[in-house]
């Protein structure tokens, strides 16, 4: 859909800024603006402004510029149109009419929407009256009540037809579409999940638009996902979005880490703002999503050498993507261990400590060339170098690639020849008392 100059104009005039960033902040009259803390970098002073008359806001701390619209794509992290929508249903416009094709596409979307939905419900019915092994393995997780409310955690009973009779009234091309049922080479649909717990995937207005299954007991795969389908990009959504983004936004910061159960972890230990891709590795899409939401991610894979790994493809993938001030820190649990491990070991305290130190992406990316080959000859060592530069050519900010290319080098010689004085050796800014279990 093309939305005219004049239609957002409108839509602007009729939104009361200062109303609407009130909704999530305190906001203080000055003079004939309004000022506060920045909501997006951490400060103490009031570098934030609101002008209605204007129609922007602006901060003279971290630069932070934009209309209503701006404030919904950044702040709370949702799609232009969707920020236009919203806003225009709270100012009593008609949006455009659709062109049939895209008016096509919203009624599809619409019915999807209520064939998930349906399906988390029913599997949160399944695990309260059939889900006796479900329950079990929760509990010996230490999940509780709460955690499974909260999440909606629910089961797929080990049947080929539970949700295509639970859903039997949306239809089996519905169903299919949505990804709940797989057709046969008969033609006969059976039930994708069977015999799973039930982990729905939510998109960033909290509706749901696919699910991640862990199976009991023995079987592969051990996580299955949904495909994707009109509603869900694996490559492009992340698990627990909808809770992370408002937690993400009043801590600071945004932890990205493996899988669904890390996330649950995090959450036992009072660290609500963690977020999971959904079975894939990291992808581009999915760091913009968490740069919206903090300039600096902060990616936890699991202590492991198949996690350090991750860690390292994703810092690798992340280079071409750099801005100034926009980066990502790294941190690891010991090795062998994941987020729940240490939440059992060393409880909340633990979990949390992982984060007050990250690494810098610079030194994850030097480890990671270090330990790939042996440095022990002249030749190796400039196979070192040459990796390093290479991976510094990259990135296509001119500014960072420069920066990065310069700190290298400068790493590189204060390795083989300590007598040089060390680089500045990167600490983010995530100081070990700033955060704690809640």
């Amino acid at each position: 859909m093309t939305l005219s100059p004049q239609f957002l104009d409108e839509l602007r005039a009729r939104t009361t800024l200062s109303t609407l960033i009130g909704k999530t902040m305190k906001l203080q009259r000055a003079g004939r603006e309004w000022k506060a803390p920045c909501p997006l970098h951490k400060e103490k002073s009031a570098s934030f402004f609101v002008n209605d008359e204007k129609e922007f806001y602006h901060c003279f701390g971290c630069g932070a510029h934009g209309d209503a619209i701006r404030w919904l794509t950044d702040h709370r992290g949702i799609p232009f149109m969707e920020a236009v929508s919203e806003l225009a249903a709270a100012a009593g416009m008609e949006m455009p009419a659709r062109d049939p094709q895209s008016q096509a596409r919203a009624e599809r979307a619409a019915t999807l929407y209520e064939v998930t939905g349906r399906a988390a419900a029913a599997f949160v019915g399944f695990l309260g009256y059939q889900g006796t092994p479900a329950r079990l393995y929760l509990e010996h997780r230490s999940i509780d009540a709460h955690v499974v409310n909260t999440f909606s955690l629910g089961f797929a009973p080990d049947s080929r037809t539970a949700i295509r009779s639970a859903l039997g009234d949306m239809g089996d091309e519905k169903l299919i579409e949505a990804g709940m049922l797989i057709r046969t080479d008969d033609g006969e649909p059976y039930d994708r999940f069977r015999n799973r717990i039930m982990f729905p995937i939510h998109d960033s207005r909290g509706r749901v638009i696919a699910f991640g299954g862990r199976i009991l007991g023995k079987g592969e795969p051990k996580y299955l996902n949904s495909p994707d389908t009109p509603l869900f990009d694996k490559g492009r959504s992340l698990y627990n979005i909808h809770r992370a983004a408002p937690a993400a936004r009043k801590s600071g910061r945004l932890i990205v880490v493996e899988g669904y159960m890390d996330v649950i972890a995090l959450f036992r230990a009072g660290v609500e703002e963690a977020v999971a891709p959904n079975g894939t590795a990291l992808t581009e899409a999915q760091m913009e999503i968490a740069w919206r939401l903090s300039d600096l991610p902060i990616l936890c894979f699991d202590g492991d050498q198949a996690g350090r790994g991750a860690a390292a493809r994703a810092a690798i993938r992340a280079l071409p993507l750099l801005e100034p001030g926009r980066s990502l820190g790294f941190a690891f649990p010991p090795p062998g261990m994941d987020p729940d491990d240490v939440l059992r070991e060393h409880g909340p305290a633990g979990v949390i400590g992982m984060f007050a130190f990250p690494l810098a992406l610079t030194e994850m990316l030097w480890k990671h060339e270090l330990q790939a080959k042996q440095v022990v000859t002249p030749e190796d060592r400039a196979g070192l170098l040459h990796r390093l530069r290479g991976h510094a050519r990259t990135i296509r900010n001119a500014e960072v690639r420069d920066a990065y290319a310069d700190w290298m080098k400068s790493r590189y010689q204060h390795h083989f020849e300590p007598r040089r004085p060390p680089p500045a050796r990167p600490m983010l800014p995530y100081p070990a008392n700033k955060f704690h279990a809640r």
